[in-house]
């Protein structure tokens, strides 16, 4: 890993913060976070830009659509939109952080071809059926089945906390294809438009007051055998290929995001008087040194992920489990300096401390991270 930039890189950064100076202030109002369909064009409308300025898909192999940026000029680009206060991926962020990358690395020239160009143009937004109401941290134990019709699977079962599931396009589904088999060898990936009838989507309302996930029904919902990404009951395979995404380099902008948050939290505790807390200055010294860390284990995650075809390693479930407890004490620290203000919702502080609980829970909880790193990295016997 060299962490040293190069001209070309000095200059990719002067280009991409002269770029974003020009375009930030040409965005037009953010909608209200309850305005789904508002947000939906609003984020799409931002990965629109990208795409026209060379931006989108930066990192993605160029065969894929993307640019084969160096993982400096990722983690560069990164920095600087995080930085510049631009827009995140939003509602788009399982095209483009899990189903896009398992897409390219997995799928055939075809599937590429359909579905990784509008991902990166922003028309179309994607969501992720995979958790189930029985079948939560034991994701191989979903029951939601698929049968074979000819050149269709008929799909029957049902899904939840899928996020932005009434604003998606496709859902990149994991179905049972054959229920005979070990529960991890007879799963299979499939892409599912979301207007296929027989789909219904009721949104969930979350603790914050959000509906940013819903429970999908599928009721004999016919999907083409040619959406199935990967051999038919490899899917638990594919699906370690969208997980390593989702937990190794999907989280990477909002490392950035905390570490300036942790910033305007010491300025904020110096304004209100709060810095003369000695046990307060040594939590924030603390975590400025573990989101420091973070950092270079990011810088590591997207380089080892560039050796290694595109695909991140295991570490990921290192970041993950790491990354989402220290999270959940930033925003304690948040509270602790805030006081009062803290605790109403309509301030952008306690919605992202509500936020910052489900971390031990998204993306893999941390019981099966600690899992994950003692088995396959410590090499220790697997637990009964």
């Amino acid at each position: 890993m060299d962490l040293t930039y190069t001209e070309e890189e000095q200059d990719f950064r002067a280009r991409l913060r002269a770029w974003l100076g020009k375009v930030l202030p040409e965005l037009p109002a953010k909608p209200s976070p309850d305005d789904w369909p508002g947000r939906r064009a609003y984020d799409l409308g931002w990965q629109r830009r990208l795409y026209e300025a060379g931006y989108a898909g930066l990192h993605w192999p160029v065969d894929a659509g993307g640019r084969g940026a160096t993982p400096t000029q990722h983690l560069i680009f990164l920095e600087e939109t995080e930085r510049a206060g631009a827009p995140y991926v939003g509602a788009n962020f399982v095209g483009l952080l899990h189903a896009g990358p398992t897409i390219a690395a997995e799928g055939s020239a075809g599937q590429r071809a359909r579905w990784l160009p509008p991902v990166l143009r922003g028309d179309e937004v994607w969501c992720q059926g995979f958790s189930e109401p029985d079948a939560g941290s034991d994701l191989a134990s979903l029951r939601t089945r698929a049968v074979r019709d000819g050149d269709d699977y008929v799909v029957t079962g049902s899904k939840i906390w899928t996020s932005h599931a009434e604003v998606a396009d496709w859902c990149e589904l994991l179905v049972r294809t054959d229920p005979q088999a070990p529960k991890h060898r007879g799963i299979s990936w499939l892409a599912m438009p979301m207007d296929a009838p027989g789909v219904t989507v009721r949104p969930l309302r979350t603790l914050a007051g959000s509906t940013e996930f819903a429970e999908v029904f599928l009721d004999e919902v016919r999907i083409p055998v040619a959406n199935r990404v990967g051999a038919e009951n490899d899917g638990w395979r594919v699906t370690m290929v969208t997980l390593s995404f989702e937990r190794g380099t999907a989280f990477v902008g909002e490392v950035v995001a905390c570490r300036r948050t942790l910033g305007e939290l010491a300025r904020t505790a110096k304004a209100n008087g709060r810095w003369d807390d000695p046990v307060l200055r040594r939590r924030l010294g603390r975590l400025y040194g573990e989101f420091g860390a973070l950092w270079r284990l990011t810088q590591w995650n997207v380089s080892e992920s560039q050796g290694s075809g595109g695909v991140p390693g295991i570490g990921g479930s290192v970041f993950k489990l790491a990354y989402s407890h220290a999270r959940q004490e930033l925003y304690d620290v948040a509270a602790e300096v805030l006081g009062a203000a803290s605790l109403s919702l309509e301030e952008e502080w306690t919605l992202d401390r509500l936020s910052s609980l489900s971390y031990t829970i998204a993306a893999g909880t941390s019981q099966i991270q600690q899992d994950i790193v003692a088995e396959r990295i410590l090499g220790l016997p697997k637990g009964r």
